[in-house]
């Protein structure tokens, strides 16, 4: 599929989700530009900049593609120009079909013999800190033509990106093969309970659910992944949670245990590095145990290139590796995941 005919369906897509009349003349690419750089930088002489144009050409441009729409794209407020409701959904479709534009440039104009392209990748907040680096130093290493792209999240993001196109391929965890996406199971890991040095938890000591859960409890807020898994083993254990607070954010569940606020529920991945250096103290969670599941997550659509296929097999390269050496504490590799892969 040549970019052309790719930036046709993502138009198409952007006027049956604007439900708006879309007018006969053509939309620009430098259209495009312009509306996504002045929605970001708030401003049309700070895009006229950054786009290395003169502001009247700008204006120009925002103005044409308003009139071909029919909508207002923008309105003027103390803080700069803002995208009205139609323009927010314009920005993001638009910033998708450049990003498109964007990649099928790399990947028919290739060196012979290297692949290339733009990759974007999705890391659990949680495992960034152990694999992004090394994931970027191997992929720099063996396949320079590859520009990765990484973002980190929550499952619950890293999915919903994975089916808006915004991704690649993701970690995600707990979740099966969908209509959407394949699903292929990578790792398992324990979560832990997590609390101040003071509490002396250590691995070799698991600690019963239901202990843990007494403990004044900063927990994942309701929704996210983690909490579901950390609610359904409450449940078996027929524990009573003694929650007093819900964020969405694995630092913030740190930084609060660690000033004494409760003890939190976490992955070991997520907490190796505090407890290897004395900030926290944990200890895997018996009675029963908790797991979480690790998969990689593609999209079932569309054709998987070849520089998304080296980025998959590079990360799960490096999660077979991570498990191995024990620098994924408390981890499984999936028999039929990380093992196979190659």
């Amino acid at each position: 599929m040549g970019p052309k005919v790719k930036y046709r369906i993502l138009m198409a897509s952007c006027r049956a989700q604007m439900d708006v009349e879309w007018r006969a003349g053509p939309v620009d690419i430098k259209q495009l530009r312009a509306l996504v750089t002045v929605a970001e930088a708030g401003s049309v002489t700070r895009a006229a900049e950054l786009l290395h144009l003169v502001q009247p050409a700008v204006t120009r441009q925002i103005r044409t593609l308003e009139h071909e729409l029919g909508v207002a794209l923008f309105e003027r407020t103390r803080q700069g120009m803002q995208p009205t409701a139609a323009g927010t959904t314009m920005v993001e479709r638009a910033r998708r079909a450049l990003n498109e534009l964007e990649r099928a440039r790399a990947e028919i104009r290739p060196t012979p013999g290297v692949v290339s392209g733009i990759v974007t990748v999705g890391l659990l907040d949680s495992a960034s800190s152990l694999l992004a680096e090394p994931l970027v130093s191997a992929v720099l290493r063996d396949h320079p033509g590859i520009e990765l792209r990484l973002l980190t999240a929550y499952s619950g993001h890293l999915q919903q990106w994975l089916d808006d196109g915004d991704l690649d391929l993701t970690l995600l965890y707990n979740l099966s093969s969908t209509p959407s996406l394949n699903a292929e199971p990578l790792v398992r890991e324990k979560l832990w309970a997590v609390a101040p040095p003071s509490a002396g938890l250590r691995a070799e000591r698991p600690v019963p659910l239901e202990e843990a859960v007494s403990h004044p409890l900063v927990v994942p807020a309701a929704g996210h992944g983690l909490r579901k898994v950390i609610d359904a083993a409450a449940a078996q254990a027929k524990a009573e949670m003694n929650l007093v607070v819900q964020t969405n954010s694995m630092h913030v569940q740190k930084q609060l245990a660690l000033a004494g606020h409760g003890w939190t529920i976490l992955p070991g991945v997520g907490i190796a590095e505090d407890v290897a250096n004395g900030t926290l103290s944990a200890a895997p969670l018996c009675e029963p145990e908790v797991w979480r599941s690790i998969v990689l997550g593609t999209p079932r659509a569309g054709r998987i290139t070849p520089a998304v296929e080296v980025v998959a097999r590079e990360l799960t390269r490096q999660i077979n590796a991570a498990v191995h050496e024990g620098r994924w504490p408390s981890a499984e590799l999936h028999d039929n995941g990380t093992a196979n892969r190659s």
